[in-house]
């Protein structure tokens, strides 16, 4: 078993990024391994921050949005603005703190004004 390379944050060398840099180029990984790991560290005794890097040469270019995907993104999309007490949509992503849209959440609030 071979150990992964280990970089300082923010000395990798080039031709390594992470996963949100490929999806900057609009690449990902393709399935390839972890090819190395950026550590940063921390105070007071704390676990350095991991990120993993993965091989620029290898990545692959990203797969285009399909009709059907796009259906079902607009789907989930719709389920997260709808309100479970009052089925409208609420016009905006209903906080899972609340559950419910801001209006039935706090009715008293919305008589009086």
């Amino acid at each position: 078993m071979s150990t992964l390379p280990v970089f300082r944050w923010h000395l990798a060398p080039d031709g390594y990024a992470t996963r949100r840099q490929l999806r900057a180029r609009d690449l990902r990984p393709g399935g390839q391994d972890v090819a190395a790991q950026l550590e940063r560290p921390r105070r007071r005794g704390r676990p350095p921050l991991v990120a993993y890097l993965y091989r620029v040469d290898l990545a692959k270019p990203v797969r285009p949005m399909t009709p059907g995907r796009w259906r079902a993104h607009a789907a989930m999309m719709r389920a997260r603005r709808t309100c479970p007490e009052c089925r409208r949509d609420a016009g905006y992503v209903i906080p899972p703190t609340l559950g419910t849209c801001v209006t039935c959440a706090y009715p008293e609030e919305q008589c009086a004004a």
